[in-house]
């Protein structure tokens, strides 16, 4: 089986200012005027991972541990500051709630935006999305602005654009922890469909029962270091001695 996903080494560095600024204005004088002093910290720190097509991939990890850096890199939405990122496919990524939308505009009009971003064209979009909408069930609300949808609506609808065809490489950042069950069982069911189609999946989650019961490998995250990868039961069963 192919390799989708390599990373060499992969470092994220960034730098911090080291006390608390109040406004733009006042960073921006002092600036200037060479009074700040900056920190830096390793978001990651010489990651190595090896993901191959088809596999769904399980990222572990606390709050600040590096994983949405991880995943932002893998969607090449940040460059590292040191190794080599190699992709092979088209991401689709979901990495955060909202992430692509305008909340200004109508469910609809996300749709459309959301798919272009995906690189689909007009045509391709009109032609799901009455599949779109019916998978995301917020069939009443498509005309309003997406600022007047609840947190589980809109991961649906990101859910269902990103899924509505089929990726070559998913990227799913927290998305099935919101939601009511009987929705996040049905995102389950569509992964198993991506899954029996050789889509490559990477998943962040919270909840290590889903990651237990979705991913074939997976990857612990602590303070942006590898602490266990390797096959998902063994690594949930470290993760959970550890944390739990």
């Amino acid at each position: 089986m192919q390799t989708a996903i390599n990373l060499h080494n992969i470092s994220v560095q960034y730098r911090a200012p080291e006390e608390r600024i109040g406004t733009f204005k006042e960073y921006a004088i002092r600036l200037l005027q060479k009074k700040i002093k900056h920190k830096t910290f390793l978001a990651l720190n010489d990651i190595s991972l090896e993901i191959k097509e088809g596999d769904t991939f399980g990222i572990l990890g606390r709050n600040g541990a590096g994983k949405s850096t991880l995943l932002k890199v893998i969607s090449r939405v940040l460059a590292p500051t040191k190794g080599r990122v190699q992709i092979r496919g088209r991401v689709s990524p979901l990495l955060e709630l909202g992430a692509g939308f305008h909340p200004e505009l109508t469910g609809r009009e996300n749709i459309f935006l959301n798919g272009a971003l995906l690189g689909h064209s007009y045509h391709e979009i009109e032609a799901r999305l009455e599949s779109i909408i019916k998978f995301s069930e917020i069939e009443g609300f498509i005309e309003a602005p997406i600022r007047t949808y609840s947190t589980g609506m809109v991961a649906r609808l990101g859910f269902a654009v990103a899924t509505a065809w089929k990726p070559e490489i998913l990227i799913l950042d927290e998305v099935l922890s919101v939601g009511d069950e009987a929705f996040q069982q049905k995102c389950q069911i569509k992964l198993d469909e991506l899954r029996s189609g050789n889509v490559t999946t990477i998943l962040v989650s919270h909840n290590v029962n889903t990651m237990q019961a979705l991913c074939t490998r997976a990857i612990w995250l602590d303070h942006g270091e590898v602490r266990a990868s390797g096959d998902a039961a063994r690594v949930i069963q470290i993760y959970k001695e550890q944390n739990l």
